[in-house]
């Protein structure tokens, strides 16, 4: 089955998915950092509670006491005293190396861009992937970083011995299959991460109620059966 196939089913399915929140360079990392475990909604806690309690400016960060940043990081989870050193980590990266303009980091090459936004806490190339895209600075076939798994198992990439591997192999299938265009490639993102957090989980998969397990490989794998 094509990927397009696919994203139309699970568009039917699901309904076409909102814009991204946020786009901005910055409150993206922020927002990655604000909830542990980083599911969406954790993340809007700690992220809706700094902006509201504090502000996102770096210089709000930096000038919030480290108990009011670790109390409003309870909020979202786990590990909050980690998480807002985090913050203030970020904030001073973006103030002092980047002039406190992480926007003009993405004019860059690529390459340079990529390396840039890495330096951050937790933002790995699925990360950096994923701002490079949203921001819409390069049409990236982004793949969700904990939803590796969904493009993997419908046949798009392969399971490798790491996770890099396979993120890399799950890419490179995407971009293969869909146009170079931002559109095109965030509405993928989005579709295959809901559907990795609804159907396609990695553990207790729901593929009864799945609307393209006909055409999963792994799906019909399991049950002895050649995808049509």
């Amino acid at each position: 089955m094509k990927l397009v196939k696919v994203l139309a089913a699970l568009d039917t399915f699901y309904g076409a998915p909102g814009a991204p929140h946020p786009t901005d360079p910055y409150e993206m990392i922020l927002h990655n950092n604000c909830g542990y475990p980083a599911t969406d909604a954790s993340c809007a806690k700690g992220f809706d509670a700094l902006k509201s309690e504090v502000g996102l400016l770096p210089d709000d960060i930096l000038a919030a006491p480290e108990r009011k940043l670790t109390g409003l990081m309870r909020l979202g989870g786990i590990v909050p005293d980690v998480r807002a050193a985090r913050l203030k980590e970020i904030a001073a990266l973006v103030k002092y190396t980047y002039g406190g303009d992480l926007g003009a980091v993405l004019k860059k090459s690529l390459p340079e861009a990529r390396k840039a936004l890495k330096k951050f806490p937790t933002i790995g190339d699925p990360g950096a992937d994923k701002i490079l895209l949203f921001t819409r600075t390069a049409p990236i076939a982004a793949v969700p970083s904990n939803c590796v798994h969904v493009p993997v198992r419908l046949g798009f990439g392969e399971e490798k011995k790491n996770y890099a591997a396979t993120y890399r192999s799950a890419q490179e299938a995407i971009r293969s299959e869909l146009p170079a265009e931002c559109d095109a490639l965030v509405r993928a993102y989005l579709l295959l991460k809901r559907h990795g957090q609804e159907l396609c989980k990695r553990s207790r998969p729901l593929c009864g109620s799945c609307p393209v397990s006909a055409g999963c490989p792994w799906y019909q794998a399991k049950r002895g059966v050649v995808p049509q």
